[in-house]
């Protein structure tokens, strides 16, 4: 297929944390707000004159100073953020504001507070922490919205001046909704037989939207949406097959980009970083006030394990099997990076569940930070490749 025209691009953004973009939207006098976690609503950190940055540490080397202050037995994401902003590569932002979705995160943050890694010569820069409840229920909606309330709004009230008002609460989540419906639109060519558009394009996309200010990518998105419309497909499918992407957060494109390299497509991301469900629509009436129904849509949605009451720990598999299905995709690889306990047990209910009782092919693996080039997840992937081929000549022999 021809290459897309912003590819380049939007992979340049993923180079840097302190991306040119922002650099840009800094510039004209707006706040970085730096978060970890798909449990902090993004619209909150994307008021006018604010925007959000997931932050991530591209280009990660050794992570021996993080590990000393985190030990070896927490994931590597937080041990390699703590490493970055030790080395000084996320002064950038003005503020930071983590949830408790895992202690991991939690130990991260604290120390960078303790330790001064950020905000030097920032005056109003913050820190601050968020409970997030453990069963989407009504009890865990009133504590969602206090804590929203009490450890969003109003420290970027208070600091920034930053308007917290309904009016402008709706305003965000009106341009977050506009590049949900772009990036799920593009992602909707993964359904075809012959897809215009690879699991590796789609990731690098999707990744710059969490990355870069929403306002100053989405012309980019829109172009590309329409070089898509046009884009001829290969006409003979270059995979072997059809995977959905589960699991645990992947900020990391050359995990995907081995994935694909060995055989497969990777036609659906249900990941942390992915589109499956964090590009989802916000939808709002008229007869509430938007933060309680902000935080009720992502409570309710969330596939995050730090929900563990039995309703969201089923649907979790049963929305894996839904887009498996509405991907057409013929496996599934279910990852956690090393050491994230949530993700870990997870992981091994997720894909036991889903290979016996939903009858799906799945390959479960854990990995690290960053891939690198991993001959032996390569590997692992070439043999479930030959897995599902084995699995496909014996069905169409019955």
């Amino acid at each position: 297929m021809k290459d897309l025209k912003h590819l380049i691009y939007f992979e340049d953004l993923l180079q840097d944390a302190n991306n040119e973009l922002i650099r840009q939207a800094q510039s004209e006098g707006m706040k970085c707000i730096g978060y970890m976690c798909e449990n902090v609503p993004e619209p909150l950190l994307n008021l006018p004159g604010c925007f959000s940055s997931r932050l991530r540490a591209p280009r990660t080397g050794s992570i021996d100073v993080g590990t000393y202050y985190l030990t070896s037995f927490l994931c590597e994401y937080s041990r390699a953020l703590l490493e970055r902003a030790l080395e000084g590569g996320f002064n950038f932002v003005d503020a930071v504001i983590t949830p408790d979705g895992c202690t991991m995160m939690n130990r991260c943050v604290e120390n960078m507070e303790v330790l001064k890694a950020m905000g030097e010569g920032k005056e109003g820069f913050f820190f601050d922490y968020m409970e997030i409840p453990m069963k989407a229920d009504y009890n865990g909606l009133d504590l969602y919205v206090l804590q929203c309330r009490n450890h969003i709004l109003k420290p970027l009230s208070e600091n920034y001046g930053i308007d917290v008002s309904d009016a402008a609460i709706r305003k965000a989540v009106s341009e977050h909704n506009r590049v949900c419906r772009l990036i799920r639109e593009i992602g909707d060519f993964r359904k075809s037989e012959t897809p215009a558009i690879t699991g590796y394009e789609y990731n690098v996309i999707t990744l710059a939207t969490y990355a870069a200010p929403k306002h100053l990518i989405i012309d980019r998105l829109e172009e590309t949406l329409e070089e898509l419309k046009h884009r001829e497909p290969d006409a003979k499918p270059w995979f072997r097959a059809r995977v959905v992407v589960a699991g645990s957060e992947v900020d990391d494109t050359d995990f995907i980009k081995l994935i694909e390299d060995s055989g497969a497509f990777v036609c659906a991301d249900r990941f942390c970083y992915g589109s499956l469900p964090g590009r989802d629509v916000i939808e709002l009436n008229d007869d509430e006030n938007a933060l309680t129904q902000i935080c009720r849509q992502y409570m309710y949605r969330g596939e995050c394990p730090r929900y563990m009451d039995t309703a969201k720990m089923d649907g979790r598999r049963a929305y894996i099997d839904r887009i498996a299905k509405e991907y057409r995709a013929d496996g599934i690889i279910f990852q956690q990076m090393k050491f994230c306990d949530p993700w870990a047990y997870e992981k091994m209910m997720g894909s036991t569940i889903l290979r016996d009782e939903y009858g799906w092919p799945v390959l479960a693996v854990d990995r690290p930070y960053s891939i690198g080039s991993s001959g032996q997840m390569r590997t692992r992937v070439q043999a479930f490749m030959e897995s599902i081929d084995i699995k496909k000549i014996r069905k169409e022999a019955e």
